[in-house]
């Protein structure tokens, strides 16, 4: 199906490393794919939420390519790794994810958002294969992370769980109470990651109900806690290394991240938590993205 220019949409994301294929095993490659496609699909779809596509993009990367163990061409492999993008909001980045390592077809993308699509504005397990659960209300991810990784440990299963929240998201009751049974039944085959690009809908989170000392909260909740930069791929590794080998209670990863990083105008911009890029401001951002491949 033609998208542009003659160009599958596949072709039209992935033309900047033509005539050779992106190698989806590189983080960083990966990342750039997930802005790319992440600022398509939200252009064609009229979609939001890029700002947190985009701050998102080496968490998720870093994940499929060097830490969860699963099998894009077996989705329902028992002993896979689970995980739960409990901000739901992102969701292109977790599609966008799953079409380049091999759940999907990158084709797909070009249909998020569209009427009757399996590719719903925020995540949805159903028809994607590789999505574990539905998400979009926030702060239920990590409850649910929570009875996942008591059903591992009960049963003896290998699998880990990993939960990915926003920092926003962070102000919901239900994340603390989770953390605490968390540390309750010493969870330590649960994984927590805080998208912490310090903005949450309208502001930035410190001046809407503030966090720090974000570090010393986790802590004082029993878990195992680990703070990096989240656009640093080798120390992203580095971190899910650490809280992997970590025994006795849940690890928790601060990534410090940029809101809408990798496009000058939407770094730290609130406005590209709702708005759509469209018109120059689209042309814009791709010539921007363009420019960084790696």
């Amino acid at each position: 199906m033609e998208y542009r220019d003659g160009m599958t949409y596949e072709a039209w994301v992935h033309a900047a490393f033509e005539p050779g294929k992106p190698d989806v095993s590189d983080p960083r490659v990966l990342a750039w794919l997930i802005r790319r496609n992440g600022l398509e699909m939200t252009h064609v779809s009229h979609g939001s939420h890029v700002g947190a596509v985009f701050s998102l993009a080496e968490i998720m990367a870093v994940l499929y390519t060097r830490v969860l163990r699963v099998r894009p061409s077996e989705p329902s492999w028992p002993d896979r790794d689970r995980i739960i993008l409990s901000k739901g909001h992102a969701g292109a980045a977790m599609y966008a994810a799953l079409a380049e390592t091999g759940f999907f077809p990158v084709e797909e993308l070009r249909h998020h958002y569209a009427d009757g699509s399996h590719l719903s504005g925020h995540v949805s397990h159903r028809g994607v294969p590789g999505v574990e659960f539905s998400t979009g209300s926030l702060g239920h991810g990590l409850p649910v992370g929570v009875g996942l990784a008591m059903g591992a440990r009960m049963d003896g299963a290998p699998w880990r769980t990993f939960v990915i929240l926003g920092d926003g998201e962070c102000d919901e009751g239900s994340v603390w109470e989770a953390a605490l049974e968390g540390n309750q039944f010493q969870l330590d085959n649960l994984i927590a990651v805080v998208d912490h690009n310090h903005m949450q809908s309208l502001d930035f989170c410190e001046k809407t109900l503030k966090l720090e000392p974000f570090d010393e909260k986790w802590r004082s909740f029993g878990w195992h806690v680990l703070r990096v930069d989240g656009h640093d791929t080798e120390a992203l590794e580095k971190a899910f290394e650490d809280a992997a080998a970590h025994r006795g209670s849940p690890s928790v990863i601060i990534a410090d991240t940029v809101k809408g990083k990798g496009v000058s105008f939407m770094e730290n911009n609130i406005l590209w938590h709702y708005r759509t890029p469209q018109g120059e401001e689209y042309e814009a951002a791709r010539r921007e993205l363009e420019a960084q491949r790696p």
